[in-house]
């Protein structure tokens, strides 16, 4: 019995043997197909990655954005007043533009619009002679004549042979326009009524131009269609002859007048009757010396 315990015992060990295989025979099969589904994802982790990069590769590229331009810089805001002011002097130009209100209308026209402004400036001397004719109009009328002095659009000196031989349109509207000429780079302005040039820019920076001018403008619409002529020069003054002296001017007097070179019959009748009457008494004197 033992000796067949011993065998199933060596026969059970054996099996135990046996069943140890197999365990690790098991165990060594479930650690290699985990290693074979380690390597299979592994690879195909490797293979996703590489087929991304691959990906990214061989794509064009994105389109680089085209940069939005900076915007162009504001112009300087031009005070008119100021400028009216410094240059010129220009204060009675300046002073009609506040009364009529029309400053108002060009600062907007200058600092709010595209278009710019032009605008001709007589100095103080030039409405000198005008203040009478100009004292005479209406309000409404006064208005006119300043807004006739100024174009709703900027222009070069440069720019305005380009008017030439055309009617310009000022801020008066209507009828009020210019004629400009010109000649040689001279700048000539016809109203209608009074010729004028450019004589000077005093400020000429897009959108405000300011050129003096050396007359009024006065438009056609308000003082008609007769130009008046232009007043001719007034003559040199006479030189006056050296004067002589009272002596001989009394002896050329003398000389030359007639009464002393020959008397007339008047005062030779008076010599004669003179002459015989002092012959008549000489002769009563002897006469009554004798008796």
């Amino acid at each position: 019995m033992w000796q067949l315990y011993g065998e199933n015992e060596l026969e059970f060990g054996e099996a135990g043997d046996n069943c140890k295989v197999i365990k690790e025979t098991h165990t060594l099969g479930c650690q290699e197909k985990m290693e074979f589904s380690m390597f299979f994802i592994l690879s195909n982790t490797l293979l996703l990655l590489s087929s991304s990069a691959f990906g990214k590769t061989v794509s064009p590229p994105a389109p680089t954005p085209t940069p939005t331009p900076a915007p162009a810089p504001a112009p300087d805001y031009v005070n008119l007043t100021e400028l009216l002011t410094v240059a010129g002097p220009f204060h009675t130009f300046l002073n009609y533009l506040e009364s009529t209100k029309v400053l108002d209308t060009f600062q907007n026209q200058a600092n709010n619009t595209e278009e710019g402004i032009t605008i001709f400036v007589p100095k103080d001397s030039n409405f000198a002679s005008k203040k009478k004719t100009l004292s005479n109009l209406t309000q409404e009328q006064l208005k006119q004549v300043i807004l006739f002095h100024a174009l709703p659009h900027f222009y070069s000196l440069a720019e305005f042979k380009n008017l030439s031989e055309t009617s310009t349109p000022t801020f008066a509207g209507g009828d009020y326009t210019l004629n400009f000429t010109d000649d040689s780079g001279t700048v000539l302005i016809n109203s209608g009524w009074a010729k004028t040039k450019v004589t000077s820019a005093v400020h000429a920076t897009d959108p405000v131009a300011v050129y003096e001018v050396d007359k009024v403008l006065l438009p056609e619409a308000i003082f008609g269609t007769d130009i008046p002529p232009t007043p001719a020069p007034a003559p040199a003054p006479a030189v006056a002859p050296a004067a002589d002296s009272p002596t001989e001017h009394s002896a050329d007097s003398k000389a030359s007048s007639p009464s002393s070179s020959q008397p007339d019959g008047s005062s030779a009748a008076k010599t004669i009757i003179s002459h015989g009457g002092s012959l008549v008494l000489a002769t009563f004197g002897v006469v009554m010396m004798l008796l």
